[in-house]
């Protein structure tokens, strides 16, 4: 058994006895192969409640400063994260979630860049786009709806694949799929909230 199983089983005990979690949508997700999985991201405790919702282990990308931390670095990057400098194209993160989706891996995403301070789904950065568009990766849009208060319903929606179809005969542009992610993420808060 290995570091991200046993955490996994062990988280997932803790956020069951604090949360009521609910999750929907689970059949959406490949059993095998690339996935781009795409949330929305409203508390520290996202990561890890994907993690515990997924039956297939899931790739983060994470700020770097997480990695700095001195016993959670070592912690976050045992679980399978990698750190991405924010604020500017960080082509080794870039290189190592291309690489990770061709691998057939579950690389998860927060589309925004950092969590929302309002709860609202923010503006999502092109980082998203450009990886729905490069790899070739059933993309799932996955919305996270609190509020994260104790023995409170926390629900995590898995969405209907994205269907890149029409963007990629046009030639669309990472903007433009950014966007498109963006939407469906906002159109499952909508339906559940």
């Amino acid at each position: 058994m290995n570091f991200y199983t046993v955490a996994r089983g062990i988280v997932k005990l803790i956020m069951s006895c604090l949360y009521r979690i609910e999750t929907k949508g689970l059949e959406n997700i490949p059993k095998e192969g690339a996935v781009l999985l795409c949330a929305n991201h409203i508390h520290n405790l996202d990561p890890p409640l994907v993690g515990i919702t997924m039956k297939r282990p899931v790739v983060f990308m994470a700020k770097e400063e997480l990695f700095k931390v001195p016993i959670l670095g070592k912690i976050v990057r045992k679980v399978n994260a990698f750190p991405i400098k924010r604020g500017k194209a960080d082509h080794e993160a870039i290189r190592t979630g291309l690489k990770t989706l061709r691998e057939g891996k579950v690389l998860g995403i927060f589309p925004e860049g950092t969590r929302s301070k309002t709860g609202e789904l923010g503006k999502g950065l092109s980082g998203v786009g450009f990886f729905a568009l490069r790899a070739d990766a059933t993309v799932i849009p996955c919305a996270i709806i609190g509020p994260y208060k104790l023995f409170r319903k926390v629900k995590i929606i898995y969405g209907n694949p994205v269907n890149f179809n029409k963007l990629k005969d046009k030639n669309a542009s990472i903007e433009e799929a950014t966007e498109l992610i963006m939407t469906h993420i906002r159109e499952i808060l909508i339906q559940y909230k």
